[in-house]
């Protein structure tokens, strides 16, 4: 890393750079760092924002849909001026406010076999925000085969979910481990079905973006083959161990 710190990033950052975990060394990792957000929701909203907070340079962000009257309670980055107006574009223009200096890229798609793969590689770390199993497993599929840090969230009513996986080492589990059924319904994972409090995706969505983080600048202990299952209604914290399915390769 050769190049050095600017006096506005030294001021900017230096409620991060000051904690001993982390200093200059640790910021410039995070400057260079390339992470892609899947579903800019209620996930992907909080993870975006933190990210682009902390200083990460290179940040894609993956949806089709356009903002929503229902969408505002949760999704943070909008506001009634952005009704029907693409999520991508209306949540990089709130992250350029935050922080110029972090690249957006933005992906108004929706994932699938025809481009994920391109879209994907490009990308150290990746965030799964997405409200269906389908582009879940695409995701987490692709993220296994190539190795990629990949991090989980789902949310439904007052509860959360995170998986972190780190594919690097061939021992780690993937979502499959969890999700074992044929067939499973995307209404446990659709909030027009089930309902959210608003709260929880900015919870869950926050933590995500902290294990991001913690593996960007190899500090802590991360979630890999884990579940955090967060009760937010009765504040019970559970982390349960994933092991790896033998039919799984």
């Amino acid at each position: 890393m050769s190049f050095k710190l600017n006096k506005n990033q030294i001021k900017r950052f230096s409620r991060q750079i000051v904690l001993k975990d982390i200093g200059a060394l640790g910021q410039k990792k995070i400057i260079q760092s390339k992470v892609l957000i899947v579903g800019m929701g209620g996930l992907g909203c909080p993870v975006a924002e933190f990210l682009t907070r902390a200083g990460v340079g290179y940040l894609g962000i993956v949806d089709y849909d356009n903002v929503d009257l229902s969408n505002i309670h949760r999704q943070s980055l909008y506001n009634i001026e952005d009704l029907n107006k693409s999520k991508v574009k209306s949540a990089q223009k709130k992250l350029k406010k935050i922080n110029s200096k972090t690249k957006v890229n933005c992906y108004k798609i929706r994932l699938n076999t025809n481009n994920y793969s391109k879209i994907i590689k490009k990308y150290d770390y990746i965030v799964d925000g997405s409200d269906n199993f389908e582009t879940k497993f695409l995701i987490n599929d692709f993220c296994k085969k190539s190795k990629k840090f990949l991090v989980t969230g789902a949310i439904s009513k007052f509860d959360g979910h995170i998986f972190t996986f780190d594919f690097k080492n061939k021992k780690t589990a993937c979502i499959r481990s969890f999700f074992q059924e044929e067939k499973i319904s995307d209404e446990i994972l659709n909030c027009e079905y089930e309902g959210i409090l608003g709260t929880v995706a900015g919870i869950i969505g926050t933590i995500q973006a902290n294990e991001v983080l913690k593996k960007i600048l190899s500090i802590g202990k991360n979630l890999n083959n884990h579940i955090l299952i967060l009760d937010l209604l009765n504040l019970n914290f559970r982390k349960v161990k994933l092991d790896k399915l033998k039919n799984v390769p």
